[in-house]
């Protein structure tokens, strides 16, 4: 098993526990608490992946004053 597999299942775990402690203290029901602690990552995954396509794009615009040059650089780093 890979290092970074192993950072992230303990990564998970870890958020998880925090998420359902927090939603448990919070709430004083389990099944509350283990429905936040389940959900809350899946929606955070899905921003995630939007928040990494917009910086995507922020990152490919070119900088201001940037001439025809900059085109041709970044189809080389592509």
């Amino acid at each position: 098993m890979s290092l970074d597999l192993i950072k992230t299942a303990t990564y998970l775990s870890i958020h998880l526990t925090v998420g359902f402690t927090v939603a448990y203290l919070m709430t004083g029901s389990v099944a509350l608490a283990g429905g936040i602690a389940l959900v809350e990552p899946m929606v955070n995954a899905v921003a995630f992946f939007f928040h990494e396509q917009a910086w995507k794009r922020f990152t490919a615009r070119p900088p201001r004053n940037a001439g025809r040059d900059w085109r041709r650089g970044q189809a080389a780093i592509a």
